[in-house]
């Protein structure tokens, strides 16, 4: 089915050069703090503080991309906006780009059942994929699945369970470790013949378990025309199951029974887009385009007694961050157009970008580089991190050192170039809002401060933000920024630039 916004809201929230040198030739001049002063002191910790506690609060409960939530607080943030006196920049004269979702999801009715333990999926169970799925066949278990209790149990045309197991030995989250074996895990069993696999966890894997398996709730997102998302068919179920299992699992004889039936839909997300215009006659026809995304979890299952994600981190600082920007180019504008696009639906997927980058509403060629906000208010006080920045990821060495001199002229951040590596087991950069716009090959860097113990868990509050740290971060973007709208030539691009993946 499809849901509509509701005409009252929906009516609420419409109201509301020369080519340069290569960096190997030539890098930029330094970037002068006093070129910038007063706009610089436009940008407040205060304001920060501010903007965050209201938009990270509970009053929009987590903003869940794609939910009522989301679009209440685009609304507030367009509101600020038009506050700041930034110019709409959206479609039709508005701040907002509206766009679907597509979502896959098991519909409510189906069930699983194994043995004589009936198993409600997404509450006694996970199905790690949404797919359509009849049948009974018999359940063998096969312990930690290696080879010999694989050829033992002759799984060919069987339900198949297995014991999570094992631990990352290549530095990688335990998480992402176990996801990555759910997925390999059971490619691996069905090719072998497996027509069901059913995975029980151990105690590390309830951990992930517990506070994890909500994700696979929701089913699966996309863009309307994004194959994966469509109704899967007849793909071979794939559950998940808590560690009480464990007990009855491995009994002889029982059967595995599923009637699965995925169901699919569409709703809105939005992108937020503001400008402040330029003042050269030839160069305000260029976009610097700041990039952060307003959404997060939503409301999911409680940890401590707590239900709303509230993305405080993740990705409110970014979101008042670019307040903040607004405010200090509304102040001193630049030769060049500021750009300020709020990405939605970025937990989805990086949808909103996606969508943005293929349909901009200023042109495309227009864009001369992304400077993306993405988790800038936790960690050590003196660390963050400049994505984008070290090869294959570099597409523009001479953006790259605008940059660097904006934090030696700034902040003064040790920067950690380990998370910017093809061979980082968390794979980063692939990760945020810049991504679609370096794919196109505009010169694209991300500003964070990097993941931490309550990334993606009701933990992640206002009241655990490093504001002052948050207010160095916005002046070193801010800092970047300026001398990209200023100076005479676009940010050179990188000469055979193509990412790993």
């Amino acid at each position: 089915m499809t849901l509509r916004l509701p005409s009252l809201l929906l009516a609420g929230l419409l109201l509301a050069a020369a080519p340069a040198a290569t960096a190997q030739q030539r890098r930029p001049p330094a970037v002068k703090a006093t070129q910038a002063k007063n706009a610089v002191a436009a940008i407040r910790e205060s304001d920060l503080k501010r903007d965050l506690f209201a938009l990270g609060g509970d009053k929009y409960r987590g903003r869940e991309g794609g939910t009522l939530d989301e679009l209440r607080a685009s609304a507030w943030l367009a509101e600020q906006m038009r506050a700041i006196g930034a110019e709409p920049a959206g479609d039709n004269g508005t701040y907002f780009q509206f766009f679907e979702l597509r979502r896959t999801r098991l519909t409510p009715a189906s069930t699983l059942t194994i043995g004589s333990h009936a198993l409600r999926p997404g509450h006694d169970a996970v199905v790690v994929a949404p797919t359509n799925a009849h049948f009974t066949a018999k359940l063998v278990f096969v312990g930690t699945g290696t080879p010999a209790e694989l050829a033992k149990a002759k799984i060919k045309g069987k339900a198949v369970a297995v014991q999570l197991s094992g631990a990352p030995t290549d530095g990688i989250s335990y998480r992402r470790y176990l996801f990555g074996k759910l997925r390999e895990q059971a490619a691996e069993l069905v090719k072998a013949g497996a027509v069901a696999v059913v995975f029980v966890s151990d105690k590390p894997a309830q951990a992930v378990y517990d506070h994890w398996s909500h994700i696979f709730e929701r089913g699966r997102y996309g863009l309307p025309a994004d194959e994966s998302v469509k109704i899967v068919g007849d793909q071979v179920p794939v559950a998940w199951l808590p560690m009480s299992a464990a007990e009855w699992i491995g009994q002889g004889g029982q059967q595995f029974s599923t009637d699965l039936k995925a169901e699919s839909f569409t709703y809105p997300s939005v992108n937020i887009v503001a400008r402040i215009p330029g003042t050269d006659g030839q160069l305000k026809k260029e976009n610097v385009l700041f990039s952060t995304h307003q959404d997060h979890d939503g409301v999911r299952a409680a940890v401590a007694g707590d239900s709303i994600y509230n993305g405080a981190d993740d990705n409110a600082t970014g979101c008042v961050a670019l307040l903040a920007l607004m405010r200090a180019f509304k102040q001193q504008p630049a030769k060049r157009t500021a750009l300020f696009v709020y990405h939605g639906a970025e937990e989805r997927g990086l949808l909103g970008s996606r969508y943005f980058s293929y349909q901009p509403t200023v042109p495309k060629t227009s864009i001369v580089a992304v400077l993306n906000a993405e988790m800038m208010g936790r960690n050590a006080p003196d660390s963050a991190a400049l994505l984008g920045s070290t090869p294959p990821h570099l597409n523009s060495s001479d953006l790259v050192q605008t940059a660097l001199a904006a934090n030696q002229a700034g902040p003064q951040f040790k920067l950690d170039t380990e998370w910017d590596k093809a061979t980082h087991p968390e794979g980063w950069y692939f990760r945020s809002d810049h991504l679609p716009y370096a794919r196109l090959g505009i010169p694209a860097i991300m500003y964070t401060s990097l993941l931490h113990a309550d990334y993606h868990t009701p933990l992640d509050e206002p009241a655990r933000i490093d504001y002052a740290k948050l207010l160095r971060m916005t002046q070193w973007m801010y800092l970047t920024g300026w001398a990209v709208a200023n100076r005479p030539a676009p940010p050179a691009r990188e000469p055979g630039f193509r990412l790993e993946r």
